[in-house]
């Protein structure tokens, strides 16, 4: 096994990353999902080698914690004793229900392995960095808008039938579209897309292309045959169309003018402006939103008139020998396949319809969130103190009295972030409310990350005492319909960090 990972790099099972408790490894089964067995002996080896802890992320990945390098030895022989293969290298990924649901607009499965065998075949895995990922995301019931990506591909019906549409940078909302194109194209402008990352380096993504880029890749597939795309790159990589239509790269240092320079219509694909979401004018507009994202906990009418019944894990984590519980009661119901969710989530497949109460209520009893409307879904928060050395703040514990205390404020437009320190592992982008451990205590961070200075402190033992005068503000102004995060908007930080401190 390799040395563990650097903190930010991605944290495989022959690879494992230093945190606070420990050393932590990530895996992703090449199936898609594992048998109860599989997953008990998972859960085994947590016990024997970890500190107990198993985890599934946000993007739907499991996590097993509490590591040290020799204990994380034995686990990877012993994860290869079970048979299970972790999917390495770039991460290309697709929807829980991938193949299996019956509203998907296409199965994405074909697209993601001709792109991992193309990324494979290109040599990049190696050149780009660990967070560089690809969604294929084939719609129906579990769509991946809330994951980010560096290249997104969304199946879309139109009227030349089932086509692909290409963003980049971002989630289902955020993300910069390009195109539409047919699934061979999406292949192909994919592996450019990352060509051109490679290209500035191991720390770059998407984000990091310039307009020139993204125009040559929106455009790429009017008039560039395979055979150009090696071609690609952030030197070489913008590519003409000469007058004769043939198809030309164009050097930057080259008289010639490029993809996006005013130069006549051969230069760009007169379908450009309409399918890549930008006006003629060169603005940028968005593709039309998918509905907005279900949650993975419920149950799932698939074909061949299957069923799945997801469950989720509060704050992403659960002791193993919980999750070793769970899925021996789910075998005994007829379970066949448990799969990783992204949102935090198991679904359990293989059993009737009248056997998904039985198994909610085993995993109710057991602490698992069983209902979409779980107040403790609205709330990301790492292990915290003690799991975690770095933790301030008992992270688990102040979550847990926020959700049963002011449950009506958690609704679907707020986040609530609580992080033992300043590195905000659980959730590394900005939310509406943060709680955040430092020598202080626990500070209040409003609209931003953990790393931001707090608008006001508290105890960290008290913390979810000041948060519930937080919910009492909203409580008191919050207008008819109104949604929290609205009221906190209105409210201002200077308030809301008043409301927190107050005794």
């Amino acid at each position: 096994m390799n040395a563990f990972s650097r903190r930010g790099a991605c944290p495989a099972l022959s690879k494992p990353m230093q945190t606070g408790d420990g050393l932590l490894v990530r895996l992703n089964p090449v199936a898609g999902g594992l048998s109860p067995k599989l997953l008990i002996g998972l859960g085994e080896s947590a016990l024997r080698h970890g500190n107990g802890i198993m985890e599934v992320t946000a993007r739907g990945s499991l996590q097993i914690r509490g590591l040290t390098l020799e204990s994380a030895r034995l686990l990877a022989g012993e994860v290869g004793a079970l048979g299970i293969a972790v999917r390495t290298g770039v991460p290309v990924e697709t929807g829980p229900l991938a193949g299996l649901d019956p509203q998907e607009v296409a199965d994405p499965r074909s697209l993601a392995e001709s792109i991992r065998a193309a990324i494979d075949e290109a040599g990049l895995a190696q050149r780009l960095g660990p967070k560089v990922s690809v969604i294929v995301d084939g719609g129906g019931q579990l769509v991946m808008d809330a994951v980010t990506a560096d290249v997104r591909l969304v199946a879309t019906r139109t009227n030349a039938g089932i086509q692909w549409r290409v963003s980049v940078a971002g989630d289902g909302q955020a993300a910069t579209p390009l195109t539409v194109v047919e699934e061979d194209a999406a292949r192909d402008i994919t592996v450019a897309a990352l060509r051109m990352i490679a290209e500035k380096g191991r720390d770059a993504h998407t984000r990091d292309l310039t307009e020139r880029q993204l125009t040559s890749l929106a455009s790429w597939h009017s008039f560039a045959p395979p055979s150009v795309l090696p071609d690609i790159s952030p030197t070489w990589g913008e590519i003409g169309n000469s007058g004769d239509g043939s198809v030309s790269v164009i050097s930057p240092h080259s008289s010639t003018s490029s993809i996006g320079e005013s130069r006549g219509a051969s230069t760009i694909s007169p379908q450009v402006g309409e399918m890549s979401g930008r006006t003629e004018g060169g603005a940028k507009e968005r593709f039309p939103l998918t509905p907005s994202a279900r949650s993975p906990v419920g149950i799932f009418e698939l074909a061949a008139a299957g069923h799945a019944l997801g469950i989720g894990l509060p704050f992403g984590s659960m002791p193993a020998q919980k999750l070793i519980d769970l899925t021996q009661r789910a075998f005994t119901l007829g379970a066949t396949e448990i799969r990783l969710a992204p949102g935090r989530a198991l679904l359990v497949l293989g059993i009737s319809p009248s056997a998904c109460p039985a198994l909610q209520h085993a995993a109710a009893t057991l602490g698992f969130v069983t209902t979409p409307s779980d107040p403790r879904t609205r709330i990301a928060a790492c292990p915290g103190s003690p799991a975690c050395a770095s933790g301030q703040i008992a992270t688990r514990d102040i979550a847990e009295t926020i959700a049963s205390e002011n449950a009506d404020i958690l609704d679907a437009s707020l986040t609530l972030h609580i992080s033992g320190c300043t590195k905000g592992c659980a959730h590394p982008g900005k939310a509406a409310l943060t709680l955040v451990g430092d020598e202080n205590g626990a500070g209040l961070v409003v609209d931003a990350t953990a790393k931001a200075l707090p608008a006001g402190y508290r105890p960290g033992y008290d913390a979810a005492r000041g948060v519930s005068g937080v919910a009492a503000a909203i409580r008191k102004e919050r207008l008819r319909g109104e949604t929290a995060a609205a009221c906190l908007a209105r409210l201002g930080a200077a308030g809301i960090a008043e409301a927190y401190r107050q005794e």
